[in-house]
């Protein structure tokens, strides 16, 4: 599933290439996504133009001129394809091609997606706040609210194990659990040590981890496991600095650590740790 540094991706390749350009023509081709098109999706995009794509957590928000906003999450197999040739593009359509928007200067994008897990929404822009999808999610880990002291509060008392409190999006909001693993291996915290007692210095190693880890993948393009791609169809390689995620029986990566890399399974989910230097 994409995460937040491969959405954020998406979202500049799809802001470089749209904004401020007028939707000419909407089309949505199936309704069985994960959730149905809300009826005033196809007539919102027809003609309005794009204010602009930003990222909130995992999902993308397109800012309209007629002052709505289409939300859309990428699911598991989710992509954004742009082409230059809206005409070629729309002859070539594809069963899994669910929503086709053409603009003004010919070119268009397409939100393909094999499985079905993704979906677009639509919300008042002035109301997006209160959006089902967004009204709960916690600070953006990227921005200057995202800070040990508020990490410290969010985490107080929580008896939950730490990547389960990391993976909550009403604490942080876009973390995922390849990052959250790679995260808590740089700050060297272990994903079972409870919540609480992180609050402190460790806290204070944390938040500079995840940020770092972040930006470092935004700054590669995004990881490519399963069906990610770029919205030009380049795939990221992020995949590859990966120091803790899948490398289970390898050594440790961090000097003077003669630790090995396990894997354990963590609310369903695979975690990847070093016994030895996470604690």
């Amino acid at each position: 599933m994409p995460e937040l540094p491969e959405v954020e991706t998406v979202c500049r390749g799809l802001s470089a290439a749209i904004k401020g350009k007028t939707i000419t023509k909407a089309v949505l081709r199936r309704p069985d996504m994960r959730f149905p098109f809300p009826e005033a999706l196809q007539p919102s995009l027809q003609n309005a133009r794009v204010v602009s794509v930003l990222r909130r957590a995992k999902y993308g928000l397109i800012a309209l001129s007629n002052n709505k906003t289409a939300i859309f999450h990428l699911g598991m197999s989710g992509t954004m394809r742009i082409d230059a040739d809206a005409v070629q593009a729309e002859a070539q359509l594809g069963r899994h091609d669910h929503v086709f928007l053409i603009f003004e200067d010919g070119t268009s994008v397409t939100f393909n997606d094999t499985r079905r897990f993704g979906f677009m929404d639509l919300a008042e822009s002035e109301r997006l706040h209160k959006n089902r999808f967004l009204k709960d999610l916690g600070v953006e880990p990227l921005s200057n609210h995202f800070h040990a002291d508020y990490l410290n509060q969010a985490l107080a008392g929580k008896v939950t194990p730490m990547k389960a409190a990391l993976l909550d999006q009403r604490i942080v909001a876009g973390l995922g659990n390849i990052y959250v693993c790679e995260a808590l291996f740089m700050a060297g915290i272990s994903p079972r040590r409870q919540a609480r007692t992180v609050p402190g210095k460790r806290a204070e190693r944390l938040v500079p981890a995840i940020k770092t880890v972040l930006e470092k993948s935004i700054a590669a393009g995004g990881s490519t496991l399963r069906d990610y791609a770029h919205v030009n169809g380049e795939l990221g390689y992020f995949q590859h600095e990966f120091n803790a995620y899948g490398s289970a029986g390898e050594a440790c990566s961090k000097p003077c650590c003669s630790g090995v890399i396990k894997r354990i399974v963590q609310s369903g989910r695979s975690t990847f740790y070093c016994g030895k230097c996470q604690h």
